[in-house]
């Protein structure tokens, strides 16, 4: 049983690039490893641990394959630079894998994507069925410096983004986000520099007791970016990043209580 309706999807942590990440990837070891550096969401599994709450961890790189993408090109804006659900291009737009017949995508989505979007609405739906009501954070972070596959160019980041949904992202819970992380001193900008807060497709816009947020956490407030190791303010941050997301819960389960 889930002691909190708290369900925490972490999809970009991971570094892992299984052997059967076919199509080929085309890079050297050296352009792989700077990729990956640039990539990754360093440390989100261990800055984003709350005891109690479902965690959905993706378990390979994203570079192999996103599971924050829609699977449908027409959809995705992403696939316009060739960073769509499977990757063939980097975040600098340079050539990164062969671009991958009809039948290795959906070799590839079977076995990643599904699963995954799978396990995430079965979270959803426990916490629904155990506690009445879910609160979906989509937990990420984001390069101090826009890289150049970014929509937004923009300079000046915040060192919080909260991404939002229209339906399952309410003004109150977005006041209260806001409130939280200000609160404790961090600069807040919402849907920027990125937007959205990711919903699965079965719940999404069905049900007003899920409520979604993205938080994406700007990488330079923990860790030094040119080689990702923990900077001193790395477990002070892990802290009170736990003390916030158990606020805004609370703000939560108190809200859909009143019936608001």
């Amino acid at each position: 049983m889930m002691s909190l309706p708290l369900v925490l999807h972490i999809p970009h942590s991971a570094t892992a690039i299984p052997e059967l990440a076919f199509p080929p990837i085309i890079l050297d070891e050296e352009n792989l490893a700077r990729e990956l550096l640039r990539m990754t969401d360093w440390f989100t599994e261990q800055l984003f641990a709350v005891e109690g709450a479902a965690r959905i961890i993706f378990p390979i790189s994203r570079l192999v394959l996103d599971p924050e993408r829609f699977l449908d090109d027409e959809k995705e804006t992403m696939a316009r630079v060739g960073m769509g659900v499977i990757y063939t291009r980097t975040s600098e737009g340079h050539s990164f894998r062969i671009e991958p017949t009809a039948a290795q995508k959906k070799d590839l989505i079977e076995r990643f994507y599904v699963p995954h979007h799978r396990a995430l609405a079965g979270a959803v739906d426990l916490a629904l069925v155990q506690h009445g009501c879910a609160l979906l954070l989509d937990c990420h972070s984001f390069p101090s410096v826009p890289l150049p596959y970014e929509l937004d160019h923009s300079p000046e980041r915040p060192q919080v983004c909260l991404g939002t949904d229209p339906f399952h992202a309410p003004g109150w819970l977005l006041e209260a986000a806001q409130k939280v992380f200000t609160a404790r001193n961090l600069t807040v900008a919402v849907d920027r520099p990125f937007s959205g807060a990711l919903v699965p497709p079965k719940h999404h816009g069905q049900d007003k007791r899920l409520l979604a947020l993205m938080i994406e956490l700007n990488r330079s407030t923990y860790i030094d970016e040119p080689t990702a190791h923990p900077l001193e303010s790395f477990d002070p941050l892990r802290s009170l990043l736990h003390e916030a997301v158990l606020e805004l819960l609370a703000v939560c389960r108190s809200h859909l209580k009143a019936g608001k």
